[in-house]
């Protein structure tokens, strides 16, 4: 199981950045290697899709929404 850095730093009384960064490291490592037994390899996944297209498209959908304020009823 994961670990979780906040909880660890907190319950073990991490105060210094190097302990912090190296509870990070740890986690980081630990869900790197519980990712690749399931066979994922994060530099195998696909891209997310562009951060601007994903803007156009919410601001068109919200165009249209406000071009049919009854939709909503529908809903």
């Amino acid at each position: 199981m994961p670990h979780n850095p906040i909880f660890n730093a907190k319950e073990h009384g991490m105060n210094t950045e190097t302990a912090i960064s190296s509870e990070h490291i740890t986690n980081n490592k630990t869900v790197r290697k519980a990712l690749l037994g399931r066979g994922i390899r994060h530099e195998n996944l696909s891209a997310a899709k562009d951060v601007k297209k994903l803007e156009r498209r919410l601001a068109s959908e919200k165009k249209k929404t406000l071009k049919k304020p009854d939709i909503l009823d529908s809903l």
